[in-house]
């Protein structure tokens, strides 16, 4: 009896635990939607909620494989990337001009040198092997580069110079989410061809390197994306504050109504995600990868794909940190590829992965909601002790303390740091740790 008592107790302090928590958070969310209005809220938790996603991407990632990420400021990027062209309205300038045949010209290169490439890999079967296989292999790839550059460099010039750029294909911006996810997992496909076979610790710097690559890429490709220009209004799935203006709305309604309906279908997409996340880990599949993440060699020696399955596991990832990243740029109505930066878009999320709990989505949702309230409290909360404390320091005679926005704006660094020393300290394994069944 005292042992199915243990055993009960066991399994009853991980929930009471959890169910705290969430209370502790929701009230959190009234306090602050009580400070801050309800507009105001709505926007701080429709970006959580997305931040969410994204956490649950990289848990999937790092919770279930142990995979080091750091190229997730990579992949929000070509998610917001791949909802501007698919969502954004078409531009009629583009399309009128020669710059969708020159593209034709670009594709057709690129699908030549692609070709060119394969054979040159294939040549061992006609009897050239060794080092006249690689001079090969480094040819083609050289006459690849030459045909694709002179073929992309006048189309992007004179797309640029006549049309600004290619525009979207003015779709509903939900599609353009799941196309974001798309481009995402094809991308992750061959980043986790060519990098999974690393150590932990070269695949964290391989990722970095390979985010800052294609943070390169998309700043830098203007007739596509505009570049540094930015892209905006991006279209919303659901009304905006302005129609429902026109619908009679007065403007403090407005923001609250459309706000919560973005927030309602952001808040539908993360429970299906979350839903499909947790069955799944909940499997043979999820404890097949709970063997590959706690031993690799083990599971590798009975029999299992390791380098398989935890590619499977970085693609799924990579396919909501695409999602969230489409949905981040859609509710900003701004696509700006300089305004991603690294502690943002990347060791914030890492962050909510460690504080809320890797390995646990439960734990991941609740830290992703809990960091980006601290996040964005932080500063305006700053500002107000900033404030009293130099007009406390004028009246003593000392001055007033100088730059108050921005050294404000500094300390959400602080306050994060801070809140991870805490969390680390007196939850090593996350607020909401994982926990595994044994049988």
């Amino acid at each position: 009896m005292s042992l199915a008592s243990s055993i009960a107790t066991s399994l009853r302090s991980p929930l009471r635990r959890g169910i705290a928590l969430f209370v502790a958070m929701f009230v959190i969310i009234v306090i602050t939607g009580m400070v801050q209005g309800g507009a105001s809220i709505l926007l701080i938790l429709t970006q959580a909620t997305a931040f969410a996603l994204i956490a649950l991407g990289l848990n999937i990632q790092w919770g279930y494989g142990g995979l080091f990420n750091f190229a997730i400021m990579g992949f929000l990027m070509v998610g917001g990337a791949s909802t501007v062209f698919l969502s954004y309205p078409v531009n009629p300038a583009f399309w009128a001009s020669e710059g969708p045949m020159m593209l034709g010209r670009v594709l057709i290169a690129f699908i030549f040198g692609l070709l060119l490439v394969m054979a040159a890999r294939k040549s061992d079967r006609i009897g050239i092997t060794g080092k006249a296989r690689t001079a090969l292999v480094v040819l083609a790839w050289f006459v690849a580069y030459v045909i694709y550059r002179s073929q992309i460099d006048p189309a992007a010039a004179y797309i640029e110079s006549t049309a600004g750029f290619v525009g979207g294909l003015g779709l509903n911006p939900v599609l353009g989410w799941a196309f974001g996810g798309l481009v995402s997992a094809v991308i992750a496909f061959y980043i986790g061809r060519i990098s999974l076979g690393l150590r932990t610790d070269y695949l964290a710097i391989a990722t970095i390197g390979i985010s800052e690559i294609l943070r390169a890429l998309i700043k830098n490709m203007d007739w596509l994306t505009r570049g540094t220009m930015t892209v905006s209004p991006m279209p919303w799935p659901t009304p905006l504050p302005q129609h429902l203006q026109a619908m009679g709305f007065s403007i403090p309604e407005s923001f609250i109504y459309a706000r919560l309906g973005f927030l309602v279908l952001s808040v539908i997409i993360l429970v299906v995600a979350f839903l499909i996340v947790q069955r799944a880990y909940g499997g043979p599949w999820g404890r097949m990868m709970r063997a590959i993440r706690d031993n690799h060699i083990a599971a590798g020696s009975m029999g299992k794909d390791v380098t398989g399955r935890q590619l499977e596991l970085f693609i799924f990832g990579s396919i909501l940190m695409g999602i969230g990243g489409a949905m981040l740029a859609t509710f900003s109505q701004i696509f700006d590829p300089s305004g991603y930066q690294p502690i943002n878009h990347t060791f914030m999320i890492w962050v909510m992965v460690i504080v809320g709990g890797a390995g646990n989505n439960w734990g991941v949702v609740l830290g992703a909601f809990l960091i980006y309230i601290v996040w964005i409290i932080s500063d305006p909360l700053a500002q107000l002790i900033f404030l009293n404390l130099s007009q406390l320091t004028s009246n003593l005679g000392w001055g007033a303390i100088p730059e108050i926005d921005s050294r404000a704006l500094q300390m959400r660094v602080f306050v994060l740091g801070v809140v991870i020393t805490i969390a680390l300290r007196y939850a090593p394994k996350g607020l909401i740790p994982e926990v595994v069944k044994r049988g």
